[in-house]
């Protein structure tokens, strides 16, 4: 008897695990195990798994996204969480749902915003993270989900001005720029991180009304992308205090063998690509991630939802390549 319910847990625990990893979000330029079963990337998570099984409670989940939005008019409509947040939102939710029609207890995945930990740091304003944050609530209340969990440095260090709650996790959580650098400097993992992040925060960067010359910028942004990895260390850290049993999720491409999963939450041809640096295009009655000068000069036609834009819809005629 013990032995069947060891294999029964065994096999769900497989099941769950196959149904999150199909979405991986992995590093484009390496070589991938994406499109088959890895035993490598597997045998990270399967033990949080099996515990949860085992104990028959919901299988925890934490994912470090939906900061706010870039603050880039190329790439975003605005400072509001929009379709491309509720397409990445639905999807959660939806796969809870299909891990809760495999295993009954079924799953919950806390959503941990970190906008508030590095928005100072990447353009953001504290009102524009608030009014973002108020947005996520308001959808997840329409999608009436109870399996995502919202989750920031506001509830960490409740009562603490802004400043206070970034000093906080500082103090607590980070490790030393220059150790951050060193990893960085030798490759691998670190490094690619580093030159996305780099990648992101000049792009969001380069905007009308910026006084900084084009290679003044690129050294800005590089010294930012150190302190962006450095804060978001610290909040990895937290999180790991807070949630020690949850399964480690990642918006960001993840190697081979990773503690974290990357994950894709909506369709799209970047690797790097996530709802708040982008928008929602509709094409043949599905949603994909573009940067809104891309969707513009496709052609897409905006649309508008309660009086607010929402994402673009784009007619393709047939033969055309996207």
């Amino acid at each position: 008897m013990i032995a069947d319910q060891a294999t029964s847990h065994s096999h769900l625990t497989t099941e769950v695990l196959d149904l999150v990893l199909q979405y991986r979000r992995s590093p484009a330029e390496t070589e991938s195990c994406a499109n088959s079963r890895c035993e490598e990337c597997a045998s990270q998570h399967a033990d949080r798994i099996a515990h949860a099984i085992e104990q028959r409670e919901p299988i925890i989940f934490v994912l470090p996204a939906f900061p706010g939005k870039s603050p880039n008019p190329a790439k975003v409509l605005g400072p509001h969480a929009d379709m491309a947040e509720r397409q990445s939102l639905a999807f959660l939710d939806s796969l809870c749902q299909r891990i809760g029609r495999i295993y009954a207890p079924g799953a919950k995945i806390v959503l941990c915003s970190d906008g508030r930990v590095f928005n100072d740091v990447v353009g953001i304003t504290e009102e524009n993270i608030t009014l973002y944050q108020q947005d996520l609530l308001t959808i997840l209340e329409e999608l009436e989900s109870d399996a995502l969990i919202p989750f920031n440095l506001d509830n960490a260090f409740a009562g603490s001005s802004y400043g206070q709650m970034r000093a906080r996790l500082m103090e607590g959580y980070s490790e030393a720029l220059e150790t951050i650098q060193a990893s960085v400097r030798a490759g691998g993992d670190a490094h690619r991180l580093y030159c996305g992040l780099t990648r992101f925060l000049l792009e969001d960067a380069t905007r009308p009304g910026m006084a900084l010359s084009r290679t003044a910028l690129q050294k800005e942004c590089r010294r930012r992308a150190y302190e962006v990895i450095q804060r978001s260390q610290a909040w990895d850290r937290l999180l790991a205090e807070y949630f020690p049993r949850a399964v480690r999720l990642s918006i960001h491409p993840q190697v081979c063998g990773s503690r974290k999963i990357g994950i894709h939450l909506m369709d799209t041809q970047d690797a790097w690509l996530t709802a708040w640096h982008s928008v929602a295009v509709e094409i043949d009655g599905r949603f994909r991630l573009m940067k809104r000068a891309e969707a513009e000069s496709l052609g897409a036609a905006l649309i508008y939802q309660e009086g607010r834009p929402s994402h673009y819809k784009l007619e393709v005629r047939h033969g055309d390549a996207l």
